[in-house]
């Protein structure tokens, strides 16, 4: 909620990938898969905004609701070729009315990734916020590799 996403994805970008890539000699023209859980889905989002180096992202339970983001989104476009994006069936039915808007804003989301042409699918979950986030990471994961070209 800071200031510090842009200085994570520099960190990313500038220093880790490279630092990775050397060490175990990869090609650059290795795909890249950037997820997140909850803002950390958002920062994943957030960051093929920002770069074309990561092939997908898995954004799970992304914390689409985080004021300005939608406007943000609607003026961008994504510099990725696939979006994984999820969320649980619970999570839109809170009385937190900022919260709530979760759900519509993950359905304007994968209808912005739509309008850009980005390869995508919006998976419903059981469960709330908190339910079996390790798992629905791995599927963001899974589909993203499973539909690399």
């Amino acid at each position: 909620f800071g200031d510090g996403a842009g200085e994570t994805l520099r960190f990313l970008t500038e220093g880790f990938l490279p630092l990775l890539r050397d060490r175990y000699k990869l090609s650059p023209e290795i795909p890249v898969i950037l997820g997140g859980y909850s803002l950390a889905g958002l920062f994943s989002l957030w960051s093929v905004y920002q770069t074309d180096i990561f092939s997908a992202a898995a954004a799970v339970s992304p914390s689409v609701w985080f004021p300005g983001w939608m406007e943000y989104a609607q003026t961008r476009q994504p510099r990725t070729g696939k979006i994984y994006l999820s969320l649980g069936v619970k999570e839109e039915k809170t009385r937190n009315k900022t919260m709530a808007a979760v759900g519509d804003c993950i359905r304007e989301q994968q209808k912005l990734c739509d309008a850009h042409g980005i390869k995508n699918i919006l998976e419903w979950n059981e469960g709330n916020h908190f339910t079996d986030p390790e798992l629905r990471m791995a599927k963001g994961y899974a589909w993203c590799l499973k539909n690399e070209e």
